[in-house]
C-alpha cells in the first residue's frame, strides 16, 4: 500500500502552530502583521489562488491586503506599487501573483521586492543565497515539497531525484533545495533526450511540467516516490496517478498534496519576517 503524502493535513498542523506565533506577535508589535498580494489582470486561476491565500491568512490571524491592478499595467507602474509596499512597516510579506501580463518585465518586478519581505522566495538574491546554503526565504512550492517529504521521513540523502520542469519558481529552486539535502538531482525539460530512460532511474520523481498525466507508469521504477507539483484543468496533475500508484512507495495526491503546502510555506515565511521585525522593535 502506497503512502499518501497528505499536504492538506500537514498544512493544518502548521497553521495551528502559526496561530500561536501570530497571537504573540500582535502583542509585541502592537499591530497585525500583513501579507500584501499584488494581482495584475483577471486570470481566473490567479484570482482563485489569491483568495485561498487571503482565507489562509485569516485562519492564522494575519492581515491580508490584495492590491488589484488592471491588465494593461506597465512594468513601471508595478515597480512603483512594489516600492510603496517595501516602505510600509506593517507589511511583512509581499507576493506578486504569477503569471503577470506579457508586457510586464516579471523578473524586474520580482527583484524589486525587498529580500526582507520576499516571503515567496522569488528575488534573485533570495535564490542565490538559498543555492549557496545561506539563510534566505525560499520559493514557497519547493519549500513545501521538501517540508512534506521530511514530515513523512522520505529518505533524501544520496537518493536520485528527477525533476521534470525547469521554471525559475519551481523546478530550478527545488533542485537547489534537494541538492542542499544531499540528493543527486537531474533536471529534465523540453530539450531533454531519452526522458523515459532518465526518469526510470529516479528514486524521487517530481512532475512540474504543466502537462496533464505527462508522467506515466511505464516511465517509473518500482517503489519510487512521486511528487506531483502540476495542476491542470479538472484537478489533474502532471502524473498519471491512477496507473502509477501500484508501482510507487509514496505519492502526493492532486488536489491535497503540494498545493496546501505552498500556502503553508508562504504563511510560515511571512510569520518569520514578522518575528524578525519584532526582534528589532
Amino acid at each position: 500500500m502506497s503512502i499518501i503524502l497528505d499536504g492538506k493535513s500537514l498544512s493544518k498542523k502548521i497553521e495551528e502552530e502559526l496561530k500561536l506565533r501570530v497571537a504573540f506577535l500582535k502583542s509585541k508589535l502592537n499591530f497585525t502583521p500583513k501579507l500584501a498580494t499584488i494581482l495584475v489582470g483577471n486570470f481566473p486561476p490567479s484570482i482563485s489562488y489569491v483568495n485561498m491565500k487571503k482565507k489562509a491568512c485569516e485562519r492564522i490571524g494575519l492581515e491580508s491586503e490584495i492590491i488589484k491592478m488592471p491588465e494593461q499595467t506597465t512594468t513601471q507602474e508595478l515597480l512603483n506599487c512594489i516600492q510603496i509596499l517595501n516602505q510600509d512597516k506593517t507589511i511583512c510579506g509581499i507576493l506578486l501573483q504569477h503569471p503577470v501580463p506579457k508586457q510586464i518585465d516579471e523578473r524586474a518586478c520580482f527583484d524589486a521586492i525587498s529580500p526582507e519581505k520576499d516571503v515567496d522566495g522569488v528575488n534573485s538574491s533570495s535564490f542565490g543565497n538559498v543555492a549557496l546554503g545561506k539563510k534566505a526565504y525560499k520559493c514557497a512550492t519547493p519549500m513545501g515539497i521538501v517540508t512534506l517529504l521530511k514530515e513523512y521521513k522520505i529518505p533524501l540523502v544520496s537518493k536520485h531525484a528527477v525533476i521534470i520542469g525547469r521554471s525559475p519558481i519551481l523546478g530550478k529552486p527545488l533542485a537547489q533545495l534537494l541538492l542542499n539535502e544531499d540528493c543527486t538531482v537531474t533536471v529534465c525539460h523540453s530539450k531533454t533526450q531519452n526522458l523515459k530512460e532518465i526518469v526510470k532511474t529516479a528514486d524521487i520523481v517530481v512532475g512540474a511540467v504543466g502537462k496533464p498525466k505527462f508522467i506515466t507508469a511505464d516511465m517509473i521504477k518500482e517503489n519510487v516516490v512521486l511528487v506531483d507539483a502540476g495542476y491542470n484543468e479538472g484537478n489533474v496533475g502532471d502524473i498519471d496517478l491512477e496507473n502509477c500508484i501500484q508501482k510507487c512507495y509514496a505519492y502526493t495526491p492532486v488536489p491535497g498534496g503540494v498545493g496546501p503546502m505552498t500556502i503553508a510555506s508562504l504563511l510560515t515565511q511571512t510569520v518569520e519576517s514578522a518575528e524578525k521585525l519584532a526582534e528589532m522593535s
